[in-house]
């Protein structure tokens, strides 16, 4: 005996499936609408939708078939005055207008006008939804005395609930307490909206106070790496001089050099002041205002006939307008040689463009490192050490001998001096070491500084550059 199998799931036919895709793009049209004209509504200005709303209840309440479709609380005996009932229904629509600006106003005027329809006992009109509007509106727009709004508001219900009950209407007491329930739930709603509406405030006001905290620290560590770097390379140099009074040529280069740091730092410093004034025009010409960008000299060359660290954009194209003044490592590094410092570059791997943050940062970590080591390992000879890979840069600069990072109070948190105990490789620097460890943290790459095992200190970096720049 053969048994024939039987598939009880039926697939769609033809005109199933398309109808279902029309079903479909018809509700995304609609979405697309509502969307559409709710961001038209939203971006008008609040008193012009306050109107425009009291106007269309008011045509409502007078169009067929919702002109008789509205609250009625009392269920008392229907009495017929058409002009009385008129004047009443335009004042429970018409002081919507300020719902937003005179919330308690516009509940008063609105709440009287529908406890005197609702009392007469006239038709049931489409008007008395301004009823509910108004409760909604003090509870999401009052900003002043809401709880003094309370007790009046409860008063008038009880007052209204009496008087309906003496003119005989056949509601029960309980049928009160739920109504009131409903009101109250009504203004409820409204300021659940209206601390929803506070707390994205509040929000928003946080988060723009830590962009300008953020802004502010970023512009510090700028100020902070241009002024300690050629300050202190004017200072060594400088110190220098009386030294070379023997040999002319090298006062005149020294002379040079410092005049040479100066007016980078003060590239820089244009730079950094045109974005505090926030004008625009300055990152809009894509160069350090009044000046050269660090590392080019007057003619817009670069001193050392090389790329930025990989700061140039490639194919010769301009960098981004936005992007901070930054210079070449090999004019870094030649600067630094300048003031008496042994240095030598050391670069691993295919130069690549980097991104613009990535870029900075490791010119300002080169930078910072090199400052340092003027300052705490004088004459000793440095490395500095770049290895270009595909997905991250890897920085080391590292100063050989005894170092003085301890004792002046670089490897601690004070700045006074005063010795941390030994043990962790990530100390704690100054505004230095700590701006360089966050710069490179933001990008998602490690930052270690420290003594070496052989003598010396040394600061090593891995910065993320994303894979292709």
């Amino acid at each position: 005996m053969r048994r024939e199998s039987t598939d009880s799931t039926r697939s769609p036919g033809p005109d199933e499936t398309a109808g279902t895709r029309r079903a479909a793009r018809m509700a995304a049209v609609c979405a697309g609408w509502w969307r559409t004209g709710t961001a038209w509504w939203q971006g008008r200005p609040r008193a012009a939708r306050d109107r425009e709303l009291a106007f269309v209840l008011t045509v409502l309440s007078f169009a067929e078939p919702l002109a008789g479709v509205g609250a009625r609380f009392g269920d008392l005996p229907t009495r017929h005055a058409p002009v009385l009932a008129v004047l009443l229904a335009l004042g429970q629509t018409l002081p919507l207008a300020v719902r937003a600006r005179r919330p308690a106003l516009c509940l008063t005027l609105v709440g009287l006008s529908f406890g005197v329809h609702q009392s007469l006992g006239l038709p049931q009109t489409f008007a008395s939804m301004g009823l509910y509007l108004a409760l909604y509106s003090v509870g999401a727009h009052a900003e002043r005395g809401r709880r003094l709004l309370v007790m009046p508001a409860v008063a008038a219900y009880a007052a209204l609930s009496v008087v309906l009950h003496a003119r005989g209407a056949p509601l029960p007491p309980q049928d009160y307490v739920v109504i009131g329930l409903v009101l109250a739930a009504v203004w409820g709603g409204g300021a659940v909206v209206r601390g929803r509406r506070a707390a994205e405030a509040e929000r928003r006001r946080l988060v723009a106070l830590a962009a300008t905290a953020a802004e502010r620290s970023r512009l510090a560590r700028e100020l902070h790496d241009v002024v300690t770097h050629h300050v202190t390379a004017m200072v060594v140099q400088s110190d220098a001089a009386p030294f070379l009074m023997a040999s002319p040529e090298r006062v005149t280069e020294a002379l040079t050099a410092i005049s040479g740091t100066g007016r980078r730092a003060l590239a820089e410093l244009r730079y950094l002041l045109g974005v505090l004034e926030a004008t625009g025009e300055s990152a809009a010409n894509g160069s350090a205002p009044g000046g050269s960008a660090p590392g080019r000299s007057a003619s817009g060359r670069s001193a050392s006939g090389g790329s930025a660290a990989n700061g140039s954009a490639p194919n010769g194209s301009a960098p981004d307008s936005r992007a901070p003044a930054r210079g070449d490592l090999r004019d870094l590094i030649e600067q630094t040689r300048r003031g008496g410092q042994p240095v030598d570059l050391i670069e691993d791997g295919k130069r690549l463009p980097l991104p613009i943050g990535a870029d900075l940062t490791v010119y300002r970590l080169v930078q910072e490192s090199l400052t340092n080591a003027v300052k705490y390992a004088s004459g000793r000879p440095t490395r500095v050490t770049v290895g270009y890979g595909h997905e991250h840069v890897d920085i080391e600069v590292a100063n050989d001998g005894p170092d003085d990072h301890g004792r002046q109070g670089i490897g601690d948190a004070h700045g006074d001096g005063r010795h941390p105990a030994p043990g962790p490789r990530h100390i704690s620097g100054g505004r230095g070491l700590g701006g360089l460890r966050e710069r490179v943290r933001m990008l998602g790459g490690d930052f270690t500084a420290g003594p070496r095992a052989d003598g010396g200190f040394s600061v090593r970096a891995r910065i993320p550059t994303g894979g292709d720049a």
